[in-house]
């Protein structure tokens, strides 16, 4: 029977303790707050016209997100976790943006996500025979943008005005006003606001 064998990778003084791979990284409630909010997306959000931002706002708050005045989150955005998720003001997350959150993702105010980037809050510990979840926050600035398939990785901070090239992958904090991009995501030049 499986469960009487030791598995071949698994030091047998491990195996003693295999229960700690198979439970789950999240408590019963937040499991049932993450089934509640994925029929809600799936039923009410996901099919929303493009133009109803009013009502996914709503729904975000109503499971827990701070959503600023004017912010926009389309319909086919996915977001794992609002209660976990603080949007400023005027803030636009694209069609195809991913927001996965087990830890806080602040995005400041006027700040652009754009299609298909994914936001990832969550890795884990390669390093552990049990690979438990490590989770950390991500803050994205003001007058930020994330552009198209971007990836930014857990703990870092976007700097204010700071521009994520499409396709990067950041994977460390990027600094205020400057363009950003590649694999892994780097400074390319420093810029100032144009006041027109």
């Amino acid at each position: 029977m499986l469960s009487d064998q030791v598995h071949p990778l698994i030091p047998a003084s491990d195996c003693s303790r295999r229960l700690l791979y198979t439970g789950p990284n999240y408590s019963l409630g937040n499991r049932v707050a993450r089934v509640a909010w994925s029929v809600a997306w799936s039923l009410l959000f996901r099919s929303s016209p493009r133009p109803l931002h009013g009502w996914r706002r709503f729904l975000l708050r109503s499971f827990g997100a701070t959503v600023g005045v004017g912010s926009r989150v389309y319909p086919r955005a996915r977001v794992w976790a609002p209660w976990n998720l603080r949007l400023g003001q005027v803030v636009a997350v694209a069609d195809d943006v991913e927001i996965y959150n087990p830890a806080q993702i602040d995005i400041g105010d006027f700040t652009v996500i754009s299609q298909g980037a994914y936001l990832c809050g969550a890795s884990h510990d390669y390093q552990r025979w049990q690979f438990p979840l490590t989770v950390r926050p991500i803050t994205i600035g003001r007058h930020a943008w994330v552009a198209a398939r971007a990836i930014v990785q857990m703990g870092v901070t976007i700097g204010e005005g700071c521009v994520i090239g499409a396709g990067s992958v950041v994977t460390r904090d990027m600094p205020p006003w400057t363009v950003c991009a590649g694999n892994p995501c780097r400074v390319i030049r420093h810029y100032e606001k144009s006041e027109d």
